[in-house]
């Protein structure tokens, strides 16, 4: 995979445990601007292709970036996407007071990074399921 279009492993866990542990010390703390620290920072991934998490990681990495197993940058953007619209809802719902949505969004982002870390991608499966729709779509006419 050309270094350019992916992601170091270690960079890509590191990112999804900061934003595990950013909504749960949100949750327990009870304040849901932390969630907006994840949200900066995993938007300005999807927007400018930084994401500052990720960055302070490389300074951690003992290897050089290639000899780890590589991510898609593509797909973590999508991911990102997602994370970033999930976070951005859970902060808006808490700015209208409704709790619910609050920690419905933020568990879909706890849940979804959590898995990922334990091996499955869901973000990865809706992006798979988009791309082949959008195949049969097109191949359809």
């Amino acid at each position: 995979m050309n270094a350019t279009h992916s992601i170091p492993k270690p960079l890509v866990d590191s990112n999804q445990i900061f934003i595990i542990a950013s909504v749960i010390i949100s949750w327990i703390t009870t304040e849901p601007w932390i969630l907006f620290i994840p949200f900066l920072a995993v938007f300005a991934g999807v927007l400018l292709k930084y994401n500052p998490v990720i960055q302070i990681g490389r300074l951690f990495l003992r290897k050089a970036p290639a000899e780890y197993r590589q991510e898609d940058a593509a797909q973590q953007r999508f991911n990102a996407g997602i994370a970033s619209g999930c976070l951005g809802a859970s902060l808006i719902s808490s700015g209208a007071g409704w709790a619910t949505g609050y920690y419905l969004f933020s568990g879909m982002v706890l849940a979804a990074a959590s898995i990922a870390l334990a091996g499955f991608c869901i973000g990865c499966f809706v992006r798979y399921q988009w791309q082949r729709l959008r195949f049969k779509m097109r191949t359809a006419k």
